[in-house]
């Protein structure tokens, strides 16, 4: 951690699964960002988040694909590694990238226990409802806790017809609510609703005993969540359900400016920043 980061205070309470219910009982909101480095995710700890995602996203973020599904079980290890490592109060969840636990219950426990080994997280995330029941129950029977996604599902981008809001008209609301409950019954601690109407996700919120954490959902989601880069201003893109919460990109491409155009001057080093006799 930079000797600038601020640290996470020792008194701070760890956030654990229960407390993800009991803030849902006592109408509180649940924040949630994604992490994908050491760095970041002890500055976001820091902030006070509740949970921090290290998201399949790093397929578009990191990596430069155009969607989430090149991205694989041993892309996801060494950043939910270091993303563990660094949060002392939020809770840690992974992605199961898209490959890892559709054949069926017996690969998502297979995915679930190596991401529990190998990097230290306190949760999984998968996509789907009905369909991906028996697999949530599974992960669940085994002691993993499980964070459902539905709505717009990135991982079936093309089954889906590109980036679409999901649950629009009564019968596609009841799909939605039914898959819901589907995986509130297979044991899912929670789940995340993307690109849902308001009215809808207000709706399965109301239904749901497990916190739903909206991202492009309205504000009657128990919590939200977005991408980081996407909140602090990293890219000249921001989705339509992201709020700007800075420019570091701006920032960052200036500082590096200002350090090139030192150093092509030779203003840097200076003795303040070197060793002398």
């Amino acid at each position: 951690m930079s000797a600038h980061t601020k640290p996470t205070p020792a008194s701070a309470k760890k956030v654990r699964v229960h407390h993800l219910a009991a803030a849902k009982e006592r109408g509180e909101k649940i924040t949630m960002l994604t992490a994908y480095d050491a760095v970041t995710a002890a500055l976001l700890d820091a902030s006070g988040v509740d949970l921090l995602l290290v998201g399949d996203s790093i397929g578009n973020v990191m990596h430069g694909h155009t969607t989430t599904l090149p991205v694989t079980v041993d892309d996801m290890i060494p950043p939910a590694r270091a993303v563990a490592s660094v949060a002392k109060r939020a809770l840690v969840v992974v992605d199961l990238p898209f490959g890892s636990y559709e054949a069926g219950p017996e690969q998502a426990l297979a995915t679930g226990v190596r991401m529990m080994k190998e990097t230290g997280v306190a949760a999984v995330k998968l996509e789907g409802g009905t369909r991906v029941a028996a697999q949530i129950r599974a992960l669940t029977d085994a002691g993993i806790p499980v964070v459902a996604h539905l709505g717009f599902t990135p991982q079936s981008e093309h089954a889906l017809g590109g980036h679409r809001v999901q649950g629009r008209g009564d019968q596609a609301a009841e799909v939605l609510a039914d898959d819901a409950l589907a995986v509130q019954e297979a044991g899912a601690i929670a789940v995340v609703l993307e690109m849902v109407p308001v009215d809808v996700a207000a709706r399965i919120t109301e239904i749901l005993r497990i916190p739903t954490i909206g991202i492009g959902a309205g504000a009657q989601c128990d919590g939200q969540v977005l991408v980081w880069t996407d909140m602090a201003g990293m890219t000249d893109w921001t989705p339509r359900f992201a709020k700007r919460y800075a420019e570091l990109g701006r920032a960052l491409q200036q500082a590096a400016e200002d350090y090139v155009a030192e150093v092509k001057k030779g203003r840097f080093p200076d003795d303040a920043h070197s060793f002398l006799e």
